[in-house]
């Protein structure tokens, strides 16, 4: 059971810093805030992951237009 909280654990670290990365360079919008990346998506690392990769890929269609 411990391996599996501090596997969250570091996964959500991991996603943290990931979402610190896009909130300090990518466009204002394109990423949700975690509120609402609970709402739209669910509580799961999984969902949290594919906010930040659809904001990535928001900025990338954004910087190719």
């Amino acid at each position: 059971m411990r391996e599996n909280a501090a596997k969250d654990r570091n996964e959500r670290a991991g996603l943290k810093l990931v979402r610190m990365a896009i909130e300090q360079t990518c466009p204002v919008g394109v990423l949700p805030s975690e509120e609402a990346v609970l709402l739209l998506y669910g509580p799961e690392p999984i969902h949290e992951g594919e906010a930040l990769a659809k904001s990535i890929i928001e900025t990338v269609e954004r910087l190719n237009r």
